[in-house]
């Protein structure tokens, strides 16, 4: 039977996607009023600049055992105590002053002062706008008193913490929290998934995990040998990495998890 219930946070109970999406709109836009350039042009530039710049740096191979991705880099602080993450905490502010300077002159403006400003503004508007999913809430709420939960979640401590902050009303619900960052290996390392299971008390029989990123979240539960559940919002194609149940609509877990357990008293 399933006892304990593994959730990632990012895009799956947290809308990180638009949160970061509505931040580069709002930061754009103040290049598009000052130089008439398109907003969505801009955020397409900066986008492939950051990316870009990013992989350049020696701490590239961390931030992938970890699983921090460049658009973090544009907000994160990275105040986390080891060597690695002090490295990315020296990196970050010229990292994001030069991937929007270069974004803006893709466009045809050399303004290095301005794309300092923009660095600045972008993480004030991704702090400005935690966005949680319609659901996130009530299925928690369903689920707190009959299973254990463990948030399972890639990235710097100090920043996967600050979303927590900023909604806060996500932590509680949970019995123990895990932070790649904190750990030392990122999803899709086995590793993570049998600590986690370990803190919990639990056998990998005994939980499931639930996510949206097949290549960390699925593949490392498939690794595990635990029980997966893909939450597809968006309709991505399948790959290689095949979940135990792919859902559309997050209150779709509940049956899953009565199914699993049916006829099972506890």
């Amino acid at each position: 039977m399933v006892k304990a219930v593994i959730f990632d946070l990012d895009d799956t109970l947290l809308w990180d996607q638009k949160s970061v999406k509505e931040a580069f709109v709002a930061t754009c836009l103040l290049a598009e009023e000052k130089y008439g350039i398109s907003h969505v042009e801009l955020e397409a530039a900066v986008r492939e600049k950051a990316s870009g710049i990013y992989a350049s740096y020696e701490t590239f191979p961390f931030t992938k055992i970890i699983g921090i991705n460049p658009f973090e880099g544009l907000w994160g602080n990275f105040l986390d105590d080891t060597d690695d993450f002090r490295k990315m905490k020296e990196i970050a502010p010229n990292y994001r002053k030069e991937a929007w300077t270069q974004g803006l002159l893709a466009l045809g403006i050399d303004d290095a002062v301005f794309g300092e400003e923009l660095a600045e503004r972008f993480p004030q508007e991704r702090r400005n706008k935690p966005f949680v999913y319609e659901e996130t809430f009530a299925v928690l709420d369903k689920l707190k008193d009959e299973y254990k939960l463990l948030l399972l979640t890639n990235g710097s401590p100090d920043l996967q913490n600050t979303k927590l902050a900023i909604t806060p009303e996500i932590a509680p619900y949970f019995d123990e929290i895990v932070i790649s960052g904190a750990f030392g290996r990122g999803k899709p390392d086995p590793t993570i998934f049998e600590h986690a299971l370990q803190i919990m008390n639990v056998s990998k029989d005994e939980a499931i995990m639930v996510g949206d990123n097949l290549m960390t979240d699925i593949l490392g539960a498939s690794r595990a040998g635990m029980k997966s559940v893909w939450i597809n919002r968006h309709d991505k194609e399948r790959n290689e990495v095949i979940p135990d149940y792919e859902i559309k609509h997050l209150e779709e877990l509940i049956e899953i998890l009565e199914t699993l357990n049916s006829g099972v008293r506890r």
